[in-house]
């Protein structure tokens, strides 16, 4: 039941989690609106002082109510982020579409559920779109969400096979030669994609989709000369690419693919007299229908937090 000023939750278990440990979610909703929330047996309180901030108080609890209907327990990034969207700009439709976007991947160690606005409009671009851009700084869960969709997508059987690429570009050194075959010389540059599948399938679905030879993980040098047919292709670090590879890339695409382009724009390790790929592309992209874009910001960082203020201290430094 829920009223202006008052929630009145019957279910103990389900208040439990919408206050959080400690009442912890309560006292962060109390930091973003200066005002005073308090509890009394099974109601929830907004201090009649701040009545001002009533309709907000009232449609967080309720959305929060609604993600433990979900069976999504709320959290600080839950919070954060519907305060945002009632507070701001709104890239979704509503509050609950935010808490309704998920990833579920058979074989996964769960479900993949967005921590913010820009995470939920990310998996909305790629359920609705051939082709996804998502542009923007480390740590915001591009790459990760790119290869969390894609393998819910091949686990699901609705693509033949997931491809994933990067260039094979070092980031300010030069690494020399590198022993071994093909596969050893490149895995340096591809760990970060095994570490993401890693963390997101078991054991036992990892080994599945190699036996069934579900993915193939190639460098962008030698996607050249492919269609590639009824696949999920997802090509990582593309702010390292150059505009010739940028559209090879793009045209690899063939009948029934699906491709997801993700990169950093403050991280490009071309040589200067090189220009982004994908800078290119997204400037002359933009309008073309079928192809949804993406962008993070700095804020959307879920990373260890001092990530975040890392980033904030070299823009700083960069702009002064």
């Amino acid at each position: 039941m829920i009223n202006t000023d008052t929630i009145v939750i019957d279910d103990p278990d389900t208040l439990v989690q919408v206050c959080g440990p400690n009442d912890r979610n309560l006292k962060q909703l109390e930091g973003l609106l200066h005002t005073r929330i308090y509890t009394r047996g099974n109601e929830i309180h907004l201090a009649p002082e701040n009545s001002e901030h009533s309709s907000l108080f009232e449609s967080i609890l309720n959305d929060l109510l609604f993600s433990v209907k979900q069976k999504k327990t709320p959290n600080s990034y839950m919070i954060e982020t519907l305060f945002q969207y009632y507070t701001g700009e709104n890239p979704l439709s509503d509050g609950k579409e935010f808490l309704t976007h998920e990833i579920n991947i058979p074989g996964g160690k769960g479900r993949i559920i967005p921590r913010n606005l820009n995470q939920a409009r990310f998996i909305s671009l790629m359920e609705n779109h051939d082709l996804s851009i998502g542009v923007g700084p480390a740590g915001t869960g591009k790459t990760f969400l790119a290869i969390a969709y894609a393998l819910s997508e091949i686990l699901n059987r609705r693509y033949r096979k997931l491809i994933l690429t990067r260039p094979v570009v070092e980031a300010g050194e030069t690494l020399g030669y590198l022993p071994g075959d093909l596969t050893q010389k490149l895995d340096p540059y591809l760990k970060p994609l095994f570490d993401a599948m890693e963390e997101i399938l078991t054991t036992a679905a990892f080994q599945k989709i190699q036996d069934m030879k579900l993915y193939e993980i190639s460098p962008l040098a030698y996607m050249r000369g492919r269609s590639l047919k009824n696949c999920i292709i997802v090509l990582d670090e593309a702010q390292n690419t150059t505009q010739e590879q940028m559209k090879m890339f793009l045209t690899r695409m063939g009948e029934g693919s699906r491709a997801i382009v993700t990169g950093d724009l403050t991280q490009i390790d071309l040589p200067c007299k090189e220009k982004s790929g994908l800078i290119h592309a997204a400037g002359i992209l933009k309008n073309v229908d079928g192809i949804g874009f993406s962008s993070f910001q700095r804020g959307d960082v879920v990373r260890h937090p001092l990530v975040k203020k890392i980033l904030e201290a070299y823009e700083q430094e960069h702009t002064n």
